[in-house]
């Protein structure tokens, strides 16, 4: 998987523990930007039906339904943020 803040590709060989931490940056593993799950246009942005709400999306959380991302996955933008970033090439001023 990759670290959600920094990038850096993180082996696991077992299951991620709730204090693990990114060798790379020390930010929390088990956060919901590093879930499989995490979808910001989702309902609390998580897919699993299942799972409790979490307000914080990058903090270490005790959900039983992560599952770590794949690392050839791409980060998923949300698509307030897709759009933005079309309007402003849009109206980009030119020199």
């Amino acid at each position: 998987m990759n670290c959600f803040h920094c990038g850096r590709q993180i082996e696991l060989t077992q299951r991620a523990g709730f204090r693990e931490v990114c060798p790379g940056c020390d930010r929390s593993i088990h956060v919901c930007l590093n879930c499989d799950f995490y979808d910001p246009t989702f309902n609390n942005q998580c897919r699993e039906p299942q799972a409790e709400r979490v307000v914080d999306k990058d903090r270490a959380n005790f959900c039983e339904y992560f599952h770590p991302r794949k690392a050839s996955e791409p980060r998923r933008r949300p698509p307030a943020t897709d759009a933005r970033a079309k309007l402003e090439g849009l109206f980009k001023k030119k020199l």
